[in-house]
């Protein structure tokens, strides 16, 4: 937001209090307010942390089918779709680019559906990223990882591993994340690329990571697992070949900014 700021380019991000995208006027209210000139982040998304049912689903549907409703009336400069490293096999260990997507669960299907809707429109450059892990301040997903142990420090001084920790992941910080968009958005962008770091971590390393830097004591504690040990490691997305000068965010310089955010609620 800062970068955008700084920029002077006029923008708009209503909350779904003015902009409810799930709601049957949705396509006529945003429509009444884009233009063909403007480019579009879609972001919104019921997350599974707020639901994994039918209806949930629905919903998320029916909020991309706002979006392309009004883009196939009036058109856009470009369409960047933030959609979800779900939408690939859990089992698949190694991922890149061009690993073909095969969601399991209903949120990863629902992501996978929203790209293939954006897709369906004629003519409107269109950029689909695919993030892994999001961590940093201000999150209220509360999500297994960084955030929610870091969130967990700071509340009860203590990590809830499951199992031992063993699953390895990747965490891209969220600056990062607004920091690629943008620039994906003055570059004019298209194609389908993952939001990595390409650095995988076991959950128990992250854990431990944090509570080195917590600066007070930390319990890890270990936790009943539902469901098979799955890894996930990922081949550097191409979109670092765009931006020469980016780097991610060290993870240990992540943590540290995530242990001292106090805004992030539950």
């Amino acid at each position: 937001m800062k970068r955008v700021l700084a920029s002077k380019i006029s923008w708009i991000a209503p909350p779904s209090s003015e902009l409810d995208l799930a709601h049957e006027n949705a396509a006529a209210h945003l429509l009444s307010e884009l233009h063909a000139s403007d480019s579009i982040v879609m972001l919104s998304a019921v997350t599974r942390d707020k639901g994994r049912d039918t209806a949930t689903l629905v919903s998320n549907l029916k909020m991309m089918e706002a979006v392309t409703s009004a883009v196939s009336k009036k058109g856009c400069r470009h369409l960047v779709y933030i959609s979800s490293d779900a939408v690939y096999d859990p089992a698949a260990e190694l991922i890149s680019d061009d690993t073909l997507p095969s969601p399991r669960d209903p949120y990863g299907a629902m992501h996978l559906a929203r790209e293939l809707m954006a897709r369906s429109l004629p003519g409107v450059p269109l950029l689909v990223l695919r993030p892994t892990l999001v961590y940093g301040r201000g999150n209220t997903h509360n999500s297994y990882g960084i955030n929610r142990f870091c969130r967990s420090v700071r509340e009860d001084r203590k990590i809830a591993l499951f199992g031992d920790g063993e699953e390895l992941r990747d965490h891209i910080h969220v600056d990062d994340v607004a920091d690629l968009i943008f620039r994906c958005l003055l570059a004019g962008v298209t194609g389908t690329f993952n939001l990595v770091t390409g650095k995988s971590h076991t959950f128990h390393q992250i854990a431990q990571l944090i509570a080195e830097q917590a600066q007070i004591p930390v319990k890890l504690e270990s936790v009943l697992r539902h469901g098979a040990i799955t890894h996930r490691r990922y081949v550097p997305t191409r979109l670092l070949d765009l931006f020469t000068d980016f780097s991610c965010t060290p993870v240990l310089t992540g943590i540290r900014d995530s242990l001292n955010d106090n805004s992030e609620s539950p």
